[in-house]
Order: structure tokens, then C-alpha cells, then sequence
């Protein structure tokens, strides 16, 4: 048994400074160490191993950009040469085709410093323009070589302005732009959001952008076993309380907690946290909710943190409106990450 009971996700209050905003845009833990020779591309896509040839050849490229190896901006005195090739690529692809391990593959192959490359979910970057201010994050993220954006936002019209608008200054000082979408509300498809429909939204950065096109089913769940049924609140809490570091809150109470944290703060909600247990999961009661459990299944899964649950599975989360809805891409995501990391969680019943 743990010395110590579990902790509560449900007592956590987290402030997080605009100087963390900043310090933590670089790819979080799960994509620390991947890098392009560790994607597994599936040999029935070869549009996978495309990817890679093109994105590392994408990333050598950046070499000569910003050679003064410093942040600051001292070279911007003159323009910067034009160039016909494209400063950015956009990954188009499905939920779990590994658009995210290829971006972050990406930032670790450019060649530059970590503080000229910044990583972040587009949630991240409207976060950080709302502590910096406009003006204080294009002079912060001015002097980069590469800004990756995971899971740019096309949901809600203001913010996609406010970013374009942000990426368009950055591109005129010569940072180069990678990113990955989600798909907009109304938009079902293939459950991936269309080059096009991107290019179109994000206006005049399309002319800076290459569409890559990642075809494949979910590698998450590719070859794998079908994630463990759900166990019973009384094995959850047992469990709980033998594994340190284990947080353990009962599932409506957590959701109820999450609507007064900010989601820019759920990664910080889980610090210190090895692992998630949840009693009484049950059918996520509306769309406000479900957006809000996307993210935080996201910080979860992007810091490996193991969910052991007791309830319905977690691809009864959603109701049949949810997934034939507009934002069906990102409930699909966040069952597949969920049952990754219920998959993750299951030896800790047997501990």
C-alpha cells in the first residue's frame, strides 16, 4: 500500500504563470525522445514514409535560418531574402495516423537551439497571447526558426483570426510554421479536417504552407489488443490507494471541477500525478463538458499518465449526437487516447 492515500485532482486549484506559458512550449513528455527513425510507418500507407522523407528534409532546410544562434532580433534590420519554397507544411491526416509524433519529430530535427523552436497545441498559443498580449508574444516567438502548432483550433472563428494573424507577423521575421488541425464544427468527412477547407480558413498564410497528406487507421489501436473492460470502483480504489502518486475522484465530481479550471491549466492539474483513477464513469452529460474532457484526456495522454477506470467504457462517453456532430474528430481522439492509457493502467489491479 501507498504511504501516503491518494491525492484529488478535485482539490487542485492550479495558477500558472505567463513565464511557464513560455518554458513549457516544447514537446510534452510522450513526444520527448520520438524522433523520425522511431515512427512506425504502416508499409499498406506509404504515404507515412513519404511523410518522413519530406518533413526531414523539411527540417535540414532550416538550418540557415536565424544563424546568429540567439533569440534576439538584431538581423531583422534587413529582410529576410524570399524564398519561392514554402516556410510551412500542414500534416493532414486522421486522428492517430502519428501527426504529432511526426511534429514533434520535426522540432527535434531542426537544427537550432530549444529556445528557438517552440511546440505547443493551438489552445497553448491563445493561452500565451492572452498573458503576454499580442505584440509580447510575436517579439517572444520572432526570433524562432520553427513554431510546430498540434491541433490548430478552426472551431471558433475570433481565435482562428487572432492566430493567423500571429503567424503571419512571425512569418514576415522568417519563422518557419508546421502545424496540424481539427476539424470545424458542421465539417464530418473523413474525420480529418481537408487541406483545403485549412488553407482556406487560415487566408492569407496559405500561400506559406504545404499540405502533406498522412494517410492510415489508428496506430494506437493497430496490431493492439481491445482495451481491458472497465473494473469496479472497489478494485479502482483499492488500487489507488497501493500506487503512489495516484490520484482517485469520483467521474461527475471531476467534471464538475474541470468547468472551474481554466483549460489552459489542466496539464498543471496533473502535475505530479502517476496515475488517474476514476469511480462511477458514466455518459458525458453535454457538448461544454465533452469539449473540456477532450482536453484534459489530451495533457493526459501527452504526459503518459495511466487511466484505470471504473464504469462504462470509455466509447460509451459520448452520445450518438456527439459523434455524428462537428466536433466528432476530437471525441474520436480522446476515446482513443483514453483507452491507450486505460490500456496502460490495467497492470496496476493486479499490483
Amino acid at each position: 500500500m501507498a504511504d501516503v492515500g491518494p491525492q484529488s485532482l478535485c482539490a487542485r486549484e492550479p495558477r500558472v504563470p505567463a513565464e511557464r506559458l513560455v518554458a513549457e512550449m516544447v514537446p510534452p513528455p510522450r513526444f520527448d525522445a520520438v524522433r523520425f527513425d522511431t515512427y512506425d510507418p504502416d508499409p499498406a500507407q506509404p504515404s507515412q514514409s513519404e511523410a518522413v522523407t519530406v518533413l526531414a528534409d523539411f527540417a535540414a532546410g532550416l538550418g540557415g535560418a536565424h544563424a546568429s544562434g540567439s533569440g534576439k532580433r538584431r538581423w531583422f534590420a534587413r529582410k529576410p531574402v524570399a524564398s519561392t519554397a514554402p516556410r510551412g507544411v500542414y500534416l493532414d491526416g486522421g486522428y492517430g495516423v502519428g501527426k504529432t509524433h511526426l511534429l514533434a519529430s520535426l522540432w527535434h530535427a531542426t537544427p537550432a537551439e530549444p529556445a528557438l523552436k517552440a511546440f505547443g497545441t493551438f489552445v497553448e498559443l491563445t493561452n500565451l497571447v492572452g498573458a503576454l498580449g499580442f505584440q509580447q508574444t510575436v517579439q517572444t516567438l520572432g526570433g524562432h526558426r520553427l513554431l510546430c502548432i498540434d491541433e490548430f483550433e478552426l472551431d471558433d472563428p475570433g481565435d482562428t483570426v487572432l492566430v493567423s494573424s500571429l503567424l503571419s507577423r512571425l512569418v514576415e521575421q522568417g519563422v518557419a510554421l508546421a502545424a496540424t488541425s481539427n476539424t470545424l464544427p458542421g465539417k464530418l468527412g473523413e474525420g480529418r479536417f481537408a487541406a483545403a477547407d485549412f488553407l482556406r480558413e487560415i487566408q492569407g498564410l496559405s500561400a506559406h504552407f504545404r499540405p502533406l497528406r498522412i494517410d492510415g487507421q489508428d496506430y494506437r489501436h493497430r496490431g493492439l489488443p481491445e482495451a481491458p473492460a472497465p473494473f469496479s470502483d472497489e478494485q479502482v480504489t483499492k488500487a489507488a490507494y497501493a500506487t503512489e502518486g495516484a490520484s482517485l475522484d469520483d467521474f461527475p465530481g471531476l467534471l464538475e471541477h474541470l468547468a472551474k479550471v481554466h483549460p489552459s491549466r489542466y496539464g498543471a492539474l496533473t502535475d505530479g500525478i502517476a496515475a488517474v483513477c476514476l469511480t462511477d464513469v458514466g455518459p458525458v452529460p453535454d457538448q461544454s463538458t465533452a469539449l473540456r474532457l477532450v482536453v484534459l484526456a489530451d495533457r493526459l495522454y501527452d504526459r503518459e499518465v495511466p487511466v484505470l477506470a471504473a464504469g462504462v467504457p470509455f466509447d460509451k462517453l459520448f452520445s450518438d449526437d456527439m459523434l455524428n456532430g462537428g466536433y466528432r474528430k476530437k471525441y474520436f481522439r480522446a476515446i482513443s487516447r483514453l483507452t491507450a492509457l486505460a490500456r496502460d493502467a490495467k497492470p496496476l489491479v493486479s499490483q
